[in-house]
């Protein structure tokens, strides 16, 4: 084993997540950050005790003793730009998805983390719920026969809505159902996708920034399985929950229905309504515990690097599901279904 240290290249939400997460792991020796936001930059620098703290992450790459970086930065464009910097000075790299904007950029990444012999994972921390390597358990060990049919289905708050449609012109699909599709192709393995059909629905939030409300993608594996997808950020204001998400697997000897809506814990408080604590997609601390995917992906990741083993998800597995993802637009703009796989 080896200590790391580590650079997190933006630090709000995700970001910060990871850097409390490294800072309490005792396989990181030293711990630096980057963030163009002064105020919190010196928030999470105090918070982790950070050995540099710097609003340039050009910095961190100049310092030879950080051997591993993971990059939350915003907007999304900022991705390949990134780690393509810290690939090609020899660093480990995890990666927030989307893992970049054009398949060509993501094969350039692929290819550079292989030649250089560097560990490189797209943030897919939905791998890391339990329930839903619940799910990915139930189709390996045959517990429900051979699958048949997936239906994921994910919508998280208009708020959160706003946010992402204020930075990107990324789709539902790209920046909602990319989990999902991630998790149902990860379970599916080794089947692949081969054909993918899509539609939007316009809402509300077509007069707040022109986006779709949700899209729905339906995929048909070489295997014969179909996969339905629906990703949303269109749950009104008063919905309670961050993010809800409902699965149902069918197989040739049974079916599973998991419920990760969050409905199990409820919070009432006079003059403030009901929440659903814990309900967020990344997860947040609760007293001595972190509740959420995130940290458990960030410690793994950390022993990737630590331990020299291999990272869960694979960057070839992100660009399929990227390709899956931009069949889907491609077939909202056309009007009909796409054939995969696209040109490398």
């Amino acid at each position: 084993m080896k200590a790391v240290n580590v650079g997190v290249i933006g630090t709000g939400w995700c970001g910060g997540i990871r850097a409390e997460a490294c800072a309490a792991s005792p396989l990181v020796d030293q711990l630096h950050v980057a963030e163009i936001r002064e105020d919190r930059l010196r928030e999470i620098a105090a918070k982790t005790g950070a050995s540099s703290a710097v609003e340039d992450y050009r910095e961190l790459l100049d310092n030879a003793e950080i051997d591993t970086f993971m990059i939350s930065a915003t907007p999304e464009s900022t991705h390949y730009p990134m780690a393509k910097a810290c690939l090609e000075a020899g660093r480990h790299v995890l990666l927030e998805k989307p893992i970049a904007l054009t398949l060509e950029e993501a094969d350039e990444l692929i290819a550079l983390a292989a030649r250089n012999g560097l560990k490189f994972t797209i943030g897919y921390s939905q791998r890391f719920n339990p329930k839903f390597a619940y799910v990915r358990q139930c189709l390996t060990d045959g517990s429900i026969g051979k699958p048949v049919s997936a239906l994921v289905s994910r919508n998280v708050t208009r708020n959160l809505g706003s946010k992402i449609t204020g930075r990107t012109r990324l789709s539902p699909a790209a920046m909602e159902s990319t989990h999902d599709l991630d998790f149902v192709l990860w379970c599916l393995e080794p089947a692949r996708p081969v054909r993918v059909y899509s539609q939007q629905a316009f809402g509300a939030m077509k007069e707040i920034n022109g986006a779709p409300d949700i899209q729905w993608i339906m995929v048909t594996m070489d295997s014969g399985v179909v996969v339905t997808v629906g990703g949303g950020w269109s749950l009104p204001p008063a919905a309670p929950n961050h993010s809800q998400t409902w699965i149902e697997i069918l197989g040739t000897d049974g079916a599973l229905v998991v419920d990760d809506t969050h409905r199990d814990v409820t919070l009432s408080r006079i003059g403030h309504g009901s929440i659903n604590p814990m309900s967020s997609m990344p997860g947040e601390p609760v007293g001595h515990l972190f509740v959420g995917a995130m940290a458990s992906e960030t410690v793994h990741f950390l022993e990737a690097v630590a331990f020299d083993r291999p990272v869960m998800v694979k960057p070839d597995e992100a660009r399929r599901v990227m390709e899956v993802y931009n069949a889907a637009d491609l077939s909202v703009d056309r009007g009909e279904p796409v054939t995969l796989p696209q040109n490398r």
